[in-house]
């Protein structure tokens, strides 16, 4: 029986397969990964009635153009997305995230860009082939781990399904991705390095997010951030939202594929409910932090778990 697969014609930027991460390997050197915003995800898979850890492509401002062959695919894409599907008689219709659509054989999907965000995510009925390492999928190009060898996805390269798919319901959610005005985060561990005037500065000034920010971190700039002990400490490990500062004074937030240990001091952590706007934060755009208290940290992540599931469970 001969598989259906998506031929690559164009792979975008940062084209990889994600799905909610690896857990549990950090002694090793391994981080999370998984997808950057881990909301979009879920309702791209939960529209299609996928279980939840489905394979997902994630793709970062330009995505990729897609072209399936043999059989055909239920599929979504959400994010602030813009797309079109191009029909076998070439007629092009303007895609609609987060609404399932069906794609036949030799037609494609275009997908043209990220709109005012970085992350968007294509999913398809039952889920993209790939293999699993230590519990995931999730590509982690660093070290060259997962599917596709671990690698962004090129031109040409052949992009498996796992099931050719029969009878299609069309299902959409009403979502509006939003932001926020502050990005939270609690104390980390080596806060009191810091002296009152660069606390001062960290969370009544303004930060802009640099182009020198990837799945790895995100590196800022604006007012230079002084601690009073040694620039570099000794390594400790790291967890995805910690912020650290540099000798230059420059905060960098860790994100998904982080390294799993870190000599720069931490002043402060993004608590997990803000993470996937954070990473949906564009070049220079400004950032603001605020601080507050673990308590108030777990229940706005508490109260993030509880609007996805009201999303997903609100399919039209």
């Amino acid at each position: 029986m001969i598989k259906s697969y998506f031929e690559i014609l164009r792979p975008g930027i940062n084209t990889t397969l994600q799905d909610e991460g690896r857990a549990n390997v950090y002694h090793i050197g391994v981080p999370f990964s998984g997808a950057m915003d881990k909301r979009n995800y879920l309702i791209s898979n939960s529209i299609l009635g996928n279980n939840v850890n489905t394979l997902s492509l994630e793709f970062a401002y330009q995505g990729p153009l897609l072209k399936l062959k043999t059989g055909k695919v239920c599929a979504s894409i959400t994010g602030d997305v813009i797309f079109n599907i191009i029909r076998k008689n070439s007629k092009i219709e303007k895609g609609e995230c987060y609404k399932s659509f069906i794609l036949n054989s030799d037609e494609q999907i275009d997908i043209i860009s990220t709109n005012r965000s970085v992350y968007g995510y294509l999913s398809v009925k039952d889920g993209f082939q790939g293999d699993i390492f230590w519990g995931s999928s999730s590509v982690h190009t660093k070290s060259e781990i997962g599917p596709n060898n671990g690698k962004k996805f090129s031109l040409n390269e052949k992009l498996y399904l796992n099931k050719s798919q029969q009878n299609f319901v069309s299902k959409k959610i009403k979502y509006q991705n939003s932001k926020i005005e502050f990005i939270r985060v609690i104390k980390a561990t080596n806060f009191d390095y810091f002296s009152d005037e660069a606390i001062n500065n960290f969370f009544n000034k303004e930060f802009y997010v640099t182009k020198l920010t990837d799945r790895m971190g995100m590196r800022l700039e604006g007012p230079k951030i002084e601690n009073n002990c040694e620039t570099n400490i000794k390594s400790e490990g790291l967890v995805k939202g910690v912020i650290q500062i540099p000798a230059d004074g420059n905060p960098i937030i860790m994100l998904s594929d982080h390294g799993t240990i870190g000599g720069y001091p931490k002043i402060a952590v993004v608590v997990s409910a803000d993470l996937d706007r954070l990473a949906q934060t564009t070049p220079g755009s400004k950032i603001k932090f605020k601080l507050i208290e673990l308590p108030e940290a777990e229940r706005l992540f508490k109260l993030y778990n509880f609007e996805t599931e009201n999303i997903i469970n609100n399919l039209i």
